[in-house]
């Protein structure tokens, strides 16, 4: 039963890292003009 589990946390952390790609995806395509926020 230990599988279930394991397949649990493997598609949550799968779809953290794709939702947070998206997130990125629209955080940086609102305005090409706009200032890089991750550039110091």
């Amino acid at each position: 039963m230990w599988y279930f589990t394991w397949v649990l946390g493997l598609g949550l952390a799968v779809t953290f890292g794709v939702l947070n790609g998206i997130w990125f995806e629209f955080l940086t395509e609102d305005d090409p003009d706009a200032e890089d926020p991750f550039k110091e």
